[in-house]
């Protein structure tokens, strides 16, 4: 595979044992950095179609390497993708497989282009938030990002963020570190634009949540 061999011929062996060491997920890795993947990605996306993309984008995810599951995200993330229904359901396929930070955080950041494309998607995601993969509960924040990031939201949207912030009052409980930290990031993010809701969820879920992530949540929060 043509792509494959073109991520390969720039293999760096001491950055890949390094990088093995740091993300602990038992795969291959070249020891690539993130802009010569994406300069790669920019090549192959310009010469495809969505079905194209899409195509190639599972085979470098099958192909278990770090750096070709970092590629595949990346050939998806895009806002305006017309059709993007298999994009989606290529992105949905993946998040159960996650196992490390930077591949679920690459691939949900295209899924978040997709949920706020079709919002209705979120029916999809609530069903991830009792998986048994902490990775898997953890995606259903990580995608739904955007809603804490919104300058302006309308009506529905404003909907869309306290569905989230239930989802994050319902996982408050959760002792994994991974999840406490991204409810954390959710409501740091969201507090740069709506203090006073992040400071109401504080107050009523705060003292379930563990002392970091609690301390995270309120960083950009002056009075509490």
């Amino acid at each position: 595979m043509q792509e494959l061999d073109a991520l390969r011929s720039m293999a760096d062996p001491d950055r890949a044992a390094q990088m093995a060491a740091y993300h602990k997920a038992d795969r291959t890795y070249l020891g690539l950095q993130v802009p010569q993947i994406e300069a790669l990605v920019a090549e192959w996306r310009a010469a495809r179609d969505v079905g194209e993309r899409v195509a190639l984008a599972a085979s470098l995810w099958d192909s278990d390497i770090h750096e070709a599951r970092v590629a595949a995200a990346k050939l998806l993330t895009q806002a305006r993708i017309r059709p993007d229904q298999a994009v989606w359901d290529l992105i949905a396929s993946w998040v159960p497989q996650f196992d490390a930070w930077a591949i679920a955080d690459h691939a949900m950041t295209a899924g978040q282009k997709r949920l706020v494309a079709d919002p209705t998607r979120l029916d999809q995601v609530a069903t991830w938030l009792g998986h048994p993969n902490f990775w898997v509960r953890r995606a259903a924040l990580v995608g739904t990002l955007p809603w804490a990031k919104m300058n302006h939201p309308r009506p529905d949207d404003l909907d869309r963020r306290e569905r989230i912030l239930g989802w994050s009052a319902g996982m408050a409980d959760d002792r994994e570190w991974f999840i406490q930290k991204a409810i954390a990031w959710w409501l740091r993010d969201l507090s740069k634009r709506d203090a006073p809701r992040v400071r109401a969820f504080l107050v009523e879920h705060g003292a379930r949540l563990k002392p970091f992530a609690r301390r995270e949540a309120a960083r950009l929060i002056q009075d509490l």
